[in-house]
């Protein structure tokens, strides 16, 4: 059971990533790492000021306490003048206590300062790297847009892309669904033709009928021949008669008058 549940686990796992590959863009993607180098580098520019900040915090109390050092000392100089040597004592035991503070300040300041040149040293090097990564960054967002525009339009010529697909395949349907019809009227003429389907209009005729009515039409036309035929040898007749009738009434004419036929002879 835990080898099925570990495969369906890992199935999972698998199926999430590819999804996530597809959703991701390495545009948005470099765009987010640029964001959050420039968080980064805000947060150490935070720190260097804060560091600055408590450093002339510390300057400002060394000068207090130097300023009053100075003080005492003046002061215990002219108790002593005056011959008070227990407030000269007193004063420099005061100044002796400032001296102290001020040291212990110094060292605080001294190490304020070091931390501020290497937070200073930091931001300076991340800034160079921020500007590096935000060159970079465009330098190959530029390059992905050119290549994803480039295979879109390869995909286009080709075919292959998704929009072009559904345009291939809507055009495929159409010309199927056309072959379907022309396939299909040609069948339904074929039936017609052969009178397996009936034409309710009455216009369709079978094979029987259009051959009887082309013999039909042919008989009509050897007729017409015929009598065409029979006209004109009538009237050749009739003009044979007529010469003949002629030269007859010539050679009894010349008879009756007692001249010989010379066209017989």
């Amino acid at each position: 059971m835990s080898g099925v549940m570990k495969r369906m686990g890992m199935i999972f796992r698998a199926k999430a990533n590819k999804a996530l590959d597809r959703a991701e863009d390495p545009r948005e993607t470099l765009d987010y790492s640029y964001q959050k180098q420039l968080e980064l580098l805000q947060k150490v520019r935070r720190g260097v000021a804060d560091v600055a900040t408590s450093r002339k915090r510390l300057e400002l109390q060394l000068n207090q306490l130097q300023g009053q050092s100075s003080k005492l000392e003046d002061q215990g100089r002219k108790a002593l003048a005056l011959g008070r040597e227990d407030l000269a004592r007193e004063a420099l035991s005061r100044r002796a206590a400032l001296q102290q503070q001020v040291s212990d300040l110094e060292t605080q300041h001294q190490t304020l300062q070091g931390e501020e040149e290497k937070l200073t040293l930091a931001a300076q090097r991340l800034q160079a790297k921020v500007d590096a990564f935000r060159t970079k960054k465009e330098t190959i967002k530029a390059t992905y847009t050119a290549a994803q525009a480039q295979t879109r339009i390869g995909e286009a010529f080709s075919g292959i892309s998704e929009e072009m697909g559904d345009v291939g395949l809507a055009i495929q349907r159409a010309e199927d669904k056309t072959a379907q019809l022309q396939a299909r009227a040609g069948a339904i003429d074929e039936l017609l033709a052969s009178g397996a389907l009936d034409d309710s209009s009455g216009m369709a005729k079978d094979d029987i009928a259009a051959e009887l009515d082309r013999i039909s039409g042919g008989t009509d036309v050897e007729l017409e021949l015929q009598r065409m035929k029979a006209e004109l040898a009538g009237g050749i007749s009739a003009s044979q008669q007529a010469i003949e009738g002629g030269a007859n009434a010539q050679d009894a004419q010349r008879q009756q008058q007692g001249r010989p036929n010379f066209d017989k002879q």
